[in-house]
Formats: structure tokens, C-alpha cells, sequence
């Protein structure tokens, strides 16, 4: 199974069921062989792409507490060489931030040319957390559905390709995992009771997911749904389309040096 963007204007619905592998998916074991290959293959693009150094890819991962942001970037993107991925998690804005539009951090963050730049949450949470919190009020934000397409139009435009992904996880496997966490030494620091709070909000977040998708996803910055209730199906689904899209992207090394037969000459004294 391959994974298709969400069609602009298109009202999406969030459901359980829709987090759970769909018919027809492929086993742990075939996924992880496959991811493997397909890591392989990116790590090779990346290279070509770091080389050439005239365009960059940036990647958001949006998702509930627990959805899987971390692993995602450390199965799909650990196996890449550091040096051309650069990985940006946004939390709270620091008072700094806040003197300042609301984007103003996040274009700080664009990955340069020849990078892949990760965006551990994002410039969304604008539209999600402002918005179920009530932090400001719904005619600031609002408008930034329009704001956030134009700058992404802005980056496109300028030599950023842009993939959006929303880790779907269904409430009850969101409870196992948090459970988890307090049952297990290594992962108590991970655990945090602001995500009861947060999962309290369940059906506001869900609203305010619903209309991200719907309102900012473009064919210049599509969103992709991710059924995230299995791990091994979340890595291989979003390694498939950036692998796809590095593919398209077709990166090349630079042609040879003007002085290549010099340099050869000089070489062979």
C-alpha cells in the first residue's frame, strides 16, 4: 500500500479505525525489510542532495502525544548521514518567540540547500494548541491557515520541497503507550501529566486536526494521514513517500571541476 495526499479542501475524519493497519498491508517483518531497502536508497539521494546543493527537503511530523514523532525520525531518517539531516522540535515559544510573528522561529528553521530539515512539530501548533487552549482568540488564529499556505508557497517557490505528515493513533493505543511509560524505568522522563490534560482534549484536538488538514493541505505542501497503530506500518508508509519524492526530486552531483585535467596532471608528479 502506498500512501496518497490528502486532496486540498477535502474534510478528512479522524477516526480509530483509520489509525489501524488497512487491508491488505504488509507484515512486521516484510515492512521492516523494506524500510531497510528503502533507507538505503535515501541515504544514497541525500548524498547527491547535500552534493548539489541548490535545494533542500523539509519534512513536519504533526501528531497526538505518543503518536511516534521520534521513532519516525530515528528509524526513517537515523540511518542518513547526519551531516545533511538537521532535526528542529518546537515547544513552547520562549518569550523571545513570542515578540515576534508567529512564523519567525519556524523560518529560522528552514533547512538550507542541500539538507533535509525535520520539523518535529511545527509551525501548526498555531493552529492546534493556540486554538484548543484558547491562548488567543479564534480571529488571530484564524487567518493563519491563509499565512501558513503563503509561506509555505513562499519556501516552494524557492527551492524547498515540502512533505507533511499526521501520525494517526487511535485513543486507545495513546493509553497503552502512556501507560507504558510508567511502567517502565528507562521511559518515565518521557511521561508527563500535561499529556492527561491533553488527552482530556481529545475531541477538540481531533476538530482542530480535521480543519489543519483540510484548510493547508496543498499540492505544493501536501499532508499525508498516517495509520500510526503500528509502528513498523508508520515507518515504512512515510520512508515510501520520502523516498518517492527524493526519487522525483532527482538530485545530481556536480559535473567536473573546469581544471579537472590540471588537477590530474598535478596529481601525477
Amino acid at each position: 500500500m502506498t500512501l496518497d495526499p490528502v486532496r486540498a479542501g477535502r474534510r478528512v475524519h479522524l477516526t480509530d479505525e483509520g489509525a489501524a493497519p488497512p487491508a491488505g498491508a504488509p507484515g512486521k517483518h516484510d515492512a521492516l525489510e523494506r524500510v531497510d531497502a528503502l533507507t538505503g536508497r535515501m541515504d544514497a539521494l541525500q548524498e547527491a542532495l547535500y552534493a548539489e546543493a541548490k535545494r533542500s527537503l523539509l519534512v513536519v511530523l504533526q501528531g497526538r502525544d505518543t503518536s511516534g514523532k521520534d521513532g519516525t525520525i530515528r528509524k526513517v531518517f537515523g540511518p542518513l548521514d547526519p551531516q545533511g539531516v538537521i532535526v528542529t522540535g518546537f515547544k513552547a515559544p520562549t518569550p523571545v518567540e513570542l515578540a515576534h510573528d508567529f512564523l519567525w522561529r519556524v523560518h529560522q528553521a528552514v533547512p538550507p540547500r542541500g539538507s533535509i530539515g525535520i520539523f518535529n512539530r511545527s509551525h501548526y501548533e498555531d493552529v492546534l494548541v493556540v486554538r484548543v487552549h484558547e491562548l488567543v482568540p479564534e480571529s488571530v488564529w484564524r487567518p493563519r491557515y491563509e499565512q501558513i499556505n503563503l509561506f509555505e508557497r513562499i519556501l516552494v517557490e524557492n527551492g524547498v520541497t515540502i512533505l507533511k505528515f499526521f501520525l494517526h493513533i487511535s485513543r486507545e493505543e495513546q493509553r497503552e503507550r502512556l501507560a507504558a511509560r510508567l511502567d517502565d524505568r528507562a521511559k518515565y522522563w518521557k511521561f508527563s501529566a500535561g499529556d492527561l490534560g491533553e488527552r482530556d482534549r481529545w475531541d477538540a484536538y481531533t476538530a482542530a486536526y480535521e480543519e489543519m488538514l483540510e484548510r493547508t493541505s496543498t499540492p505544493a505542501a501536501p499532508w499525508f494521514v498516517v495509520p500510526a497503530d503500528k509502528k513498523y506500518l508508520r515507518d515504512l508508509l512515510v520512508a515510501e513517500v520520502v523516498s518517492r519524492t527524493l526519487e522525483d526530486m532527482k538530485p545530481e552531483y556536480p559535473g567536473p571541476p573546469d581544471e579537472l585535467e590540471d588537477f590530474r596532471r598535478r596529481l601525477a608528479r
